[in-house]
């Protein structure tokens, strides 16, 4: 365990990607089987032990230390595996050696309910202060030390002669601790035979587009088409060696999310893998990302749910048809292929996503800002911006530079005043960085704000202090853990607000929600009686 528990706190207190690689390299050289093997699955999100939660180490940890201390002290740091790492009495005379990650993992795995609070209350005693912290992260799930299951993968790659792509490619059909992965990539085996007929293959992802850029780009070499906000899928069809037919959905990620549609996979008849974005679509029309939200992360959909939020898959790419691997091929190949196999196979499972037709990038611009009168129609809310693809580029896993962009629309904002704070967490523990903002209407005492977000980013670390500053400066009410500002007409502080669009809600006092909201700017410059008002974000919603 403790060799693991160096590894997260070095990890967590280094910024730079190169040398997080190398962090993770060192370790997965230096350190035997299964040790390694279990490190991965944690950092990749592979472990997950089905009673060890927080409220266990809640439990343990409110009979060794005053109730009301613990809660000042997590108030104050803002995470719990911190919080309850540096409050664990010690046991002096004690002589156990700290546990063996493998000890840990299979203990969390093996034992009962009834036996964990024992269990965990040794290994806290046997540890430290970091290899506390490190165990109860893991225990959590929540490891925070800004590593991507991408990036984890990549530096065992680098073990040897073989790329991360590889290692992506045979990932689903491997288990912690990965023996056979880490003999592969170390030339001691060969590479994991994989039997799955629906496996996960890695997706290519767009750069973000300069505009500065387009003037160097020619564009009759690319081809263009919506970029839809829903969730970028992959659904993968085929048949087993006892004859079933197998079919997946994965997030771009390579999450597993059939279980949240089996509708949608009662319908997926082939033998391939089709790259897209789900939607729900109901009356011929794009719902928003809302509505979307509202089937994603079910362990159990009733017939009910499935009826109200019909998911499809608008199709962007035919990544294989047939046992026949097309990624090589160029996009306008692949294209054609696509355009067939959706018109065969096409239907309620999934559509086409169209091409855009341009001249010249001052055309596409024009495009871009108004997609209602460039085709996009009754489905023009749901057009985040457009994606552009080189008509040659084969399908490479992970983010080329080149071959793809993507040209978001600008964001929307909005002038909303700063109304509540609350401390973040790791890093930010020490700061006021979450913050909720309102903008004015007319109420029954006259003008008063209405919450309608929250965010926290999109300022910078100066920002941040300044923000911290003034909340610290100006806390009117304290509610637990969060601090209400002075947000006055004549007094308070206003935040440009961007986000990128809006839906009703509910759920909001405001009746009105936002889609990934953060911070632009700071206004200092403008009092907060000349924030916008509701009406003006209502005339934003969707008709």
């Amino acid at each position: 365990m403790t060799p693991f528990a160096d590894l997260l706190d070095r990890l967590a207190f280094e910024p730079r990607r190169n040398a997080k690689l190398a962090l993770m390299e060192a370790f997965f050289r230096e350190v035997a089987d299964p040790e390694r093997g279990y490190a991965l699955a944690a950092l990749t999100g592979g472990l997950v032990f089905q009673h060890a939660k927080g409220g266990l180490i809640r439990g343990l940890i409110a009979e060794r230390v005053d109730p009301m201390l613990f809660a000042l002290s997590y108030d104050y740091v803002g995470d719990l595996s911190e919080t309850v790492a540096l409050m664990w009495p010690e046991r002096p005379g004690r002589n156990a050696p700290p546990p063996a990650l493998s000890e840990v993992v299979e203990g969390l795995s093996n034992s009962g309910k009834a036996a964990l609070p024992g269990l965990l209350s040794g290994w806290l005693d046997g540890l430290d202060e970091t290899g506390r912290w490190a165990l109860l992260k893991l225990i959590t799930g929540g490891l925070r030390v800004g590593v991507s299951a991408r990036l984890a993968k990549a530096a065992v790659a680098r073990l040897g002669p073989v790329d991360a792509d590889a290692v992506e490619e045979v990932w689903h059909g491997l288990a912690p601790p990965y023996l056979e992965l880490f003999a592969w990539v170390e030339g001691r085996g060969a590479a994991p035979a994989s039997v799955d007929p629906a496996p996960f293959r890695p997706p290519m992802l767009a750069q973000p587009l300069d505009e500065a850029e387009l003037a160097a780009l020619d564009p009759t070499a690319f081809r263009a088409e919506w970029k839809w906000d829903g969730i970028r899928v992959q659904a993968a069809c085929g048949t087993a060696e006892d004859g079933r037919r197998v079919a997946r959905l994965y997030s771009r990620t390579g999450e597993d999310v059939s279980a949240a549609f089996p509708d949608l996979l009662g319908m997926l008849e082939f033998d391939g893998a089709v790259d897209g974005e789900l939607l729900i679509i109901r009356e011929g029309r794009v719902e928003p990302f809302a509505v979307l939200q509202q089937r994603l992360n079910r362990k159990a959909v009733s017939p009910k749910l499935m009826a109200e939020f019909p998911p499809r898959i608008r199709a962007y790419d035919l990544l294989a048809e047939n046992g026949e691997d097309l990624r090589a091929l160029p996009f306008d190949a692949r294209r054609q292929r696509l355009e067939a196999f959706v018109a065969e196979r096409g239907g309620p499972a999934f559509d086409l996503s169209p091409l855009v037709a341009f001249d010249d990038w001052e055309a596409l611009a024009a495009i871009r800002a108004d997609p209602a009168g460039a085709g996009a129609g009754v489905d023009a809310e749901a057009v985040e911006g457009l994606m552009l693809k080189r008509g040659d580029s084969s399908y490479v896993p992970g983010r080329p530079k080149g071959p793809w962009f993507k040209w978001k629309r600008d964001p929307k904002t909005v002038d909303a005043v700063l109304m509540y704070a609350q401390r973040g967490h790791g890093k930010r523990s020490s700061f006021y960085s979450d913050y909720t903002f309102g903008v004015w209407r007319i109420g029954e005492a006259g003008e008063e704000l209405v919450p309608v977000g929250q965010a926290y980013f999109g300022f910078t670390d100066e920002e941040l202090a300044q923000l911290d500053k003034f909340v610290r400066a100006n806390t009117i009410n304290r509610f637990g853990p969060v601090r209400e500002v002075v947000h006055e007409p004549a007094s308070g502080l206003v935040l440009e607000v961007a986000f990128e669009g809006l839906q009703r809600s509910t759920r909001h006092k405001s009746g009105v929600a936002m889609r990934f909201p953060r911070i632009s700017r700071i206004r200092w410059d403008k009092p907060p009686g000349e924030a916008d008002r509701l009406e003006t974000l209502e005339k934003l919603l969707p008709a």
